[in-house]
């Protein structure tokens, strides 16, 4: 399930493996894209933007249309199933071929994007029209905690376990972020904001799980990554809570961005209702 964390170590890994590489050819499985060619393109670097994932390509040299002379953006978010995939040469793949919607080849490295909901190629001056609306990115150079908080407080009616949701808001927080904040500041999650009252410790425990998480490769809120409970309570619904033992519950709360419930764990104990 990506969320902020793990798009900055797929960047991470597709940087490594593919910045300043030219393509040697590029095959897009989406009809938008189905004629697109890259070949030739360098790739400059590849940078995470919340849960989006941009790699940004240089051309080889001035062409004679506008859009093939200009760099460009080829933007991706991974949603639930996405995933990025380096392979070497001649390396058999791990997932079918059918679910492959964007392949690369340089001389080195072939990366293959699986079940991408959301593929997209622009130049890349007009990046803002896919990722302007984001807040501030928990995982950016750019991080504005000040930002982020003001952000939440401008619905205060707002249930705080659908604000934490909201990318518009903070960029990086995914569904078990949001149940796992919510436990550790002992917040029912449909606590309206305008009821917390220190909201920036909620934003600093945002910051501060998917910091400490970027770099590992198990995630992990409760310990250290050689615990056998990694987390407190995503994905424990009816096991015992593991502060003080009530069964975990489980509730829906409706997404702002993707107008669908997502499931929401909590302690009834730790979390009580306001």
């Amino acid at each position: 399930m990506p969320e902020g964390d793990s798009v900055y170590r797929a960047t991470a890994r597709l940087h490594q493996a593919l910045a300043g590489q030219s393509l040697l050819s590029s095959d897009f499985r989406v009809p938008a894209l189905a004629t697109r060619d890259l070949k030739d393109y360098v790739v400059h670097e590849v940078v995470p933007a919340g849960k989006h994932l941009l790699m940004r390509l240089h051309p080889p040299v001035a062409g004679s249309s506008e859009f093939s002379t200009k760099p460009l953006t080829l933007h991706s978010h991974l949603l639930m199933e996405g995933r990025w995939d380096l392979y070497a040469a001649n390396e058999r793949w791990k997932k079918p071929a059918h679910t492959a919607r964007v392949v690369l080849k340089t001389s080195t490295v072939t990366a293959v994007g699986f079940d991408i909901a959301q593929v997209r190629l622009v130049p890349t001056e007009q990046e803002a029209e896919l990722i302007g609306h984001l807040g501030p990115d928990l995982l950016g150079a750019d991080w504005d905690a000040q930002v982020a908080v003001e952000n939440l407080q401008s619905n205060p009616q707002q249930g705080i376990g659908q604000a934490v949701l909201d990318q518009r808001l903070m960029a990086g927080v995914g569904n078990v972020y949001r149940c796992e904040i919510l436990f550790l500041k002992r917040l029912h999650p449909l606590t309206q904001v305008g009821q917390i009252a220190d909201l920036p410790a909620v934003v600093h425990m945002a910051h501060r799980l998917l910091t400490v998480n970027k770099d590992r490769t198990r995630r992990v809120t409760t310990g250290t990554e050689r615990t056998r409970e990694p987390l407190w309570v995503y994905g424990r619904a009816g096991k015992p809570c593991l502060r003080c033992g009530t069964p975990i519950a489980l509730l829906k709360i409706p997404s702002t961005s993707e107008g669908s419930e997502r499931d929401c764990y909590w302690c009834p104990h730790c979390q009580p209702a306001v």
